[in-house]
């Protein structure tokens, strides 16, 4: 009996007890990071609108806050809508969970102690700036006969201008707030500090990625014979941006590109745009010539307004050669098409007329062109095409010949084999 209640006993000990089911609701951070990015409070908008079970309810990137971001994708719809994300992806995080706080009021002792000391560098900058200007002025006064001649007086007059503009860099270069604003993409390009930073930043590492590609690809020395480039050039068609040498696809390409052209001097000039591929087979010399496939001179260029739509430019008094799809024939290679941009000389406008009577589209080269015109090569870009499902269509479409027209190469027999004289082996 002892026995039996003993068993029984550890039959209940070891017997599951039943415990009340208790029902929440399950959250993820992602949902609360999304709401916090959009700015709206996530506990209000789920008590007034309730998505049904299984739908997710859309985002407006119109809603979202470009400068606290954080997810990529929240940052991919935002640049669907065409709105650009301020800063890198961590510096948005820490403006996310830091006060905004003015750099002026910033509670660290050390950066206050550190702006004053910029704060009276610059005071001193802007004293030699207003001595230089100054100088300046009283040598624009002086007759030239006094320094020199005119020749010396503008070589002087150049020389002078030339450190007034480095003393205005100098003046707000270290500013914690002209750097935030470049960094944000708010600068002024009209302002010198801004031109240098940009400049600074171009030559670090876009700038050499552009010479590689250049270089690897030989378009120098083929398209042009030396080049060094001091405007940005950037290529992109539709809201794609392309990377230097990247492959794209021929229908994209079919539609005129679009340049961000950045000059880092003052002032307004007048320039030449070319786009050419030298990769044209030639059948009857077994060579390869160049082709034009874009053309056109006296395009306004300006530190701020850098932008040019190739397929927005006057065709009565800018556009030399239209645009021309840029195409590879079927069993060729990649074919490259370089796009240059030529300063003009001492700023004036070319003879459209005469242009348009000396370079035809095929066969003409950039030697020609920058001897004909006195051009100066100040930007370049370049990019690929192959032949691709759409390439048919595109020439189809465009009235191209040769769209229905394979290369293959030559096979190349090998000489006959010579019998030795096995006679004077002997």
């Amino acid at each position: 009996m002892a026995a039996l209640k003993t068993s029984s006993s550890r039959w209940l000990a070891s017997s599951p007890v039943r415990r009340p089911i208790v029902l929440r609701t399950l959250t993820t951070t992602s949902s609360h990071r999304v709401d916090a990015e959009a700015g709206t409070p996530s506990a209000a908008a789920e008590s007034q609108s309730v998505p049904p079970s299984g739908a997710k309810a859309p985002l407006d990137p119109r809603v979202l806050d470009p400068n606290i971001v954080t997810l990529p994708s929240m940052e991919r719809k935002l640049r669907r809508a065409g709105i650009a994300l301020p800063g890198s992806r961590r510096r948005r995080a820490v403006l996310k969970s830091a006060p905004h706080v003015p750099l002026e009021k910033m509670p660290y002792q050390c950066f206050q102690e550190a702006r004053k000391v910029l704060l009276a560098d610059r005071e001193e900058k802007l004293e030699q700036i207003e001595a230089q200007r100054g100088k300046i002025l009283r040598l624009l006064e002086q007759d030239p006969s006094v320094s020199g001649g005119e020749l010396a007086k503008k070589t002087r007059l150049h020389s002078m201008r030339r450190y007034l503009e480095k003393l205005k860099v100098q003046a707000d270069v270290n500013d914690p707030a002209v750097k935030k604003r470049f960094e944000d993409g708010e600068g002024d390009m009209n302002k010198p500090v801004y031109r240098f930073l940009a400049d600074r930043k171009w030559h670090e590492y876009p700038r050499k990625i552009v010479m590689q590609r250049i270089t690897q690809m030989n378009v120098v020395p083929d398209v042009l014979p030396h080049i060094d480039p001091i405007y940005e050039v950037n290529v992109a068609f539709g809201r794609r941006r392309i990377p230097p040498g990247d492959i794209v696809d021929s229908r994209i390409s079919a539609s005129p590109a679009t340049l961000s052209i950045q000059p880092f001097d003052a002032g307004e000039r007048l320039a030449t745009i070319a786009v050419v591929d030298p990769d044209v087979p030639n059948v009857e010399t077994d060579n390869f010539g160049s082709r034009c496939h874009y053309l056109a001179t006296n395009v306004p260029l300006s530190p701020a307004t850098g932008k040019v739509s190739l397929g927005r430019l006057s065709a009565e008094t800018q556009v030399v050669l239209p645009w021309m799809p840029p195409f590879s024939q079927k069993g060729l290679q990649y074919q490259r098409l370089a796009v240059v941009v030529f300063e003009q000389r001492d700023g004036a406008p070319t003879d459209l007329e005469r242009m348009r009577l000396s370079s035809p589209r095929d066969g003409l080269t950039m030697r020609q062109l920058m001897a004909r015109f006195l051009l100066k090569p100040v930007g370049i870009n370049m990019f690929r095409t192959v032949w691709d499902e759409g390439t048919e269509g595109v020439m189809r479409k465009a009235e191209i010949e040769g769209w229905d027209i394979e290369f293959q190469r030559k096979k190349i027999e090998p000489l006959p084999k010579k019998r030795r004289n096995l006679a004077k082996y002997r």
